[in-house]
């Protein structure tokens, strides 16, 4: 289970962070990441990282601006988001990839980030 937070209104240039707790089979867990979905778009890829090694990859649109991280500990991995603008406004979902499996098989909530200009 996916338990994602920290969405909210933020102004244009503002930072948020999201955070999002995970439990049950987290020992399978191989990668997770963040996905968005603005109103009328397709969902899209934002960025991800390997639970194990902790390497990152992040979507070209986010680039610089985005963070992903995690907290072995806790099963909970973040993703800070800095200087954002107005076509970062979607619903925010984390997801997690186990062990052996090909696609993102566990979804969280989503979490709604609105960004005002």
């Amino acid at each position: 289970q996916l338990q994602a937070s920290g969405g909210g209104l933020v102004q244009a240039g503002g930072s948020l962070r999201l955070s999002c707790a995970a439990s049950g089979r987290t020992v399978s867990i191989y990668r997770m990441g963040w996905f968005r979905q603005a109103p009328g778009k397709e969902r899209e890829f934002v960025a991800t990282i390997r639970w194990s090694t902790g390497s990152t990859d992040y979507a070209d649109s986010i680039k610089g601006r985005f963070t992903i991280s995690r907290d072995n500990a806790k099963t909970t991995v973040y993703l800070q988001m800095n200087e954002l603008n107005a076509e970062d406004t979607a619903v925010y979902y984390c997801a997690a990839k186990m062990a052996g499996q090909g696609l993102y098989s566990y979804w969280g909530q989503g979490t709604q980030v609105t960004v005002s200009s």
